[in-house]
């Protein structure tokens, strides 16, 4: 049973009302200016969660007005093949954002691939040249940084739900350069005080306890508990595992958690985003974001401020 102060974020709603900004927006380019928003996607091989995600990317793009294109490349395919695909798309005057579908089949080099993106059209943000922009702190103007999609929902949420971010003892658990990092300085630039842990950290646990702000993004199954968290502590989940929960009757049954055990956590969290229903949702909606900003730059146009 959860307190009745905690505040439960609602991801889906927000993104729901994220996508529905991006469709009026992309609506009025569209009669203004008669640019249409274009998203080209570039799927390797055929991982089922891999292909889920670009079919609800396909449709949410297409909801919001937006030409959407996905390029669909086999297992096996060279790596001079998929950069010439980039390349192409980076010339395709309808294309204004280029994602990379990750994780790319082992013999070919993702790095290599992320950073062949125009960078005015990575939204996935990735590329060194957005990755130094983004530590530089430019938000604005023409060498703007694209701010990760996950990391940019995760921003919109705590400006939501946990006020102002000055002088807020943050926690980052997980280092990546998908999502721990970018999150770090995005909360860095907030005015937070950050730390950021990984496998490696010690006192983990003692570490967390002093976050006002929790970011839980290490890919372990409802590791932090409701005695890990600060009272009141806003808590932002982004891990996404599927662990068993059998029945009498589906004994093969499966249940998605993230990295936080909800119920211990809401009992003494201020908000916390559940799993599913959380952070989730905010990506594909923020990845249509930053779709309608890659087009409005690349155009000359101010892209509109949406959070």
């Amino acid at each position: 049973m959860t307190q009745d102060i905690t505040q439960i974020i609602d991801g889906k709603a927000i993104a729901a009302e994220i996508r529905a900004v991006v469709a009026a927006e992309a609506a009025k380019l569209n009669s203004e200016q008669g640019l249409v928003p274009g998203l080209a996607v570039v799927l390797v091989g055929d991982d089922p969660a891999s292909q889920i995600y670009v079919r609800n990317k396909e449709r949410q793009a297409a909801e919001a007005g937006m030409k959407s294109v996905t390029h669909r490349l086999d297992a096996d395919v060279s790596q001079s093949d998929v950069l010439e695909v980039v390349r192409t798309l980076n010339r395709d005057p309808e294309i204004h954002g280029i994602l990379v579908q990750l994780p790319l089949p082992g013999h070919l080099d993702p790095s290599a691939v992320i950073d062949a993106i125009e960078p005015a059209k990575d939204v996935d943000g990735l590329s060194l040249v957005n990755v130094a922009r983004l530590a530089e702190g430019l938000r604005h103007g023409p060498k703007a940084a694209m701010v990760p999609a996950t990391p940019l929902g995760v921003e919109i949420l705590l400006k939501r739900y946990a006020g102002d971010l000055t002088g807020q003892n943050a926690v980052v658990m997980g280092r990546s350069n998908l999502v721990g990092r970018p999150v770090a300085q995005l909360l860095l630039h907030a005015n937070c005080t950050v730390t950021v842990t990984h496998s490696r950290t010690l006192n983990l646990q003692e570490l967390c306890r002093t976050a006002d702000i929790l970011i839980a993004a290490v890919g372990q199954p409802q590791m932090v508990t409701g005695d890990w968290l600060k009272p009141g502590a806003t808590v932002i989940d982004i891990g996404i595992n599927r662990i068993a929960a059998p029945t009498q009757e589906n004994p093969e049954k499966t249940r998605l958690v993230g990295d936080v055990d909800f119920d211990t956590a809401a009992a003494v969290a201020g908000a916390i985003t559940p799993v599913p229903g959380g952070v989730g949702p905010m990506t594909i909606a923020c990845l249509l974001v930053n779709t309608l900003t890659a087009a409005c730059r690349i155009r000359g146009i101010e892209p509109p401020h949406i959070e």
